[in-house]
């Protein structure tokens, strides 16, 4: 049996890459360095799902679900109850929404509740049913239809045959299913 001392190493023609031969090693080709890494994402955009329907793109007459964040670039027509929704400036959104925050560059034309925030650009145009818990218009931006700011929830009141004075207004804290504000406690009834 002959063993084969030979090891696997890629030579160039008329180089050596053993030394003492005569002729000098040639030096590995220096490495081209990568792509620079891209800007992490906004922690918006890394939250959840998320769905775009880019430019001449037509979805119609579904149910958007599990979609935390959509982006239109074309033309949606669907009902939705998400996170949040972007229209571009070409973009258009017709149907149903219950959305966190919209913001809107192009047009939206239906029902749209907005629960914590509507922003329309300057080059928006919302039509329709619209309901919002905050809204930003900027100028140039249209709004038009049946339009108004949602109502915050009642404060809760005390289960009815509870003994005593009931605690005061002042103290209570309406409901607030965002946890926009701080929660302080009840005081407890008085008793007789």
């Amino acid at each position: 049996m002959r063993s084969d001392n030979r090891s696997n190493a890629n030579v160039t023609p008329g180089q050596s890459t053993l030394p003492g031969r005569g002729q000098p090693e040639t030096p590995p080709p220096e490495r081209q360095p990568l792509e620079p890494p891209k800007s992490p994402p906004k922690a918006e955009e890394t939250k959840g799902s998320k769905l775009i329907v880019g430019p001449d793109i037509k979805l119609k007459g579904v149910e958007i679900t599990d979609c935390d964040t959509l982006v239109v670039e074309g033309r949606v027509e669907a009902a939705m109850d998400s996170r949040v929704i972007s229209i571009a400036e070409r973009g258009v959104f017709a149907g149903t929404v219950g959305i966190d925050l919209a913001e809107i560059h192009g047009r939206f034309e239906g029902e749209l509740t907005a629960r914590k925030q509507l922003i329309i650009k300057s080059t928006g145009k919302v039509t329709g049913k619209i309901r919002y818990g905050k809204i930003t218009i900027e100028e140039g931006g249209e709004l038009s239809g049946d339009v108004s700011a949602l109502q915050p929830l009642p404060a809760i009141s005390p289960p009815a045959g509870i003994q005593g004075d009931p605690a005061p207004a002042d103290v209570m804290t309406p409901y607030d299913p965002f946890g926009r504000g701080k929660s302080r406690p009840l005081q407890a009834a008085k008793s007789p």
